[in-house]
């Protein structure tokens, strides 16, 4: 006996619509910040345009395991600090297909922006954004409000330094992100109060004048704080 069976095709308001990842990754090189772009070329909606890094999530991986290999695949990054920052869902952020976007924030080491190299991918001062494909735009603006609040009540500039650094950095990426100046002498007294970081007992070397003392977090998870400015 041979049987038949019967697919109905979904109602158009009940069929997927493609999920994806993206990471709007920060970095701090030569006393600005930046932001990772890669290149896009989807014509006829984009030629030429510029995007974050990110890609489409396969069935057998979460949101996590796929920004974590896209960063790895796309932009030859590995072990980058990441965080969810929202998902996005506008009916045409996506001009080909049906596309909801879980974006991230992502944040790493100096040394990282200062010896990077990749055909297509750049870091871009924040200042210098140009327009970005999709709804990317919308996305680093989140993400850089995220940024500018979370230094101020948790230990994530931590992610933007290298393990060990001077007060002086720790002062500079507040201020670079925060966009202001803040009173050396009471920067130090509230970081030292709050106990975010501790001194290694090292200090700079190969520098011209009196070496500074290095310290580093004395956490290296991410950790809320009481109001640091």
């Amino acid at each position: 006996m041979i049987y038949t069976i019967m697919v109905n095709k979904a109602p158009e308001r009940l069929r997927f619509a493609a999920v994806a990842v993206d990471a709007v990754l920060f970095g701090i090189h030569d006393g600005t910040l930046q932001v990772l772009i890669d290149a896009v070329h989807r014509p006829p909606h984009y030629t030429n345009a510029e995007a974050f890094i990110g890609g489409l999530i396969d069935v057998s991986e979460t949101a996590e395991e796929a920004i974590v290999r896209h960063l790895k695949g796309k932009a030859g990054l590995q072990n980058v600090y990441i965080e969810q920052l929202r998902t996005f869902s506008e009916l045409e952020r996506d001009k080909r297909n049906r596309v909801i976007s879980v974006s991230y924030l992502g944040l790493v080491r100096p040394e990282v922006v200062a010896t990077y190299k990749h055909k297509t991918a750049r870091w871009c001062a924040v200042a210098d954004l140009p327009k970005l494909a999709y709804d990317h735009d919308a996305m680093f603006q989140l993400a850089f409000q995220r940024l500018r609040g979370k230094l101020t009540y948790t230990t994530i500039a931590q992610f933007l330094l290298p393990k060990t650094f001077t007060l002086t950095e720790l002062q500079d990426v507040y201020e670079i992100v925060l966009g202001t100046a803040i009173d050396k002498r009471n920067f130090r007294k509230k970081v030292l109060a709050l106990s975010m970081v501790r001194d290694t007992g090292k200090t700079q070397q190969g520098v011209k004048n009196r070496p500074a003392a290095l310290y580093t977090f004395t956490s290296p998870t991410l950790r809320e704080l009481p109001m640091v400015f």
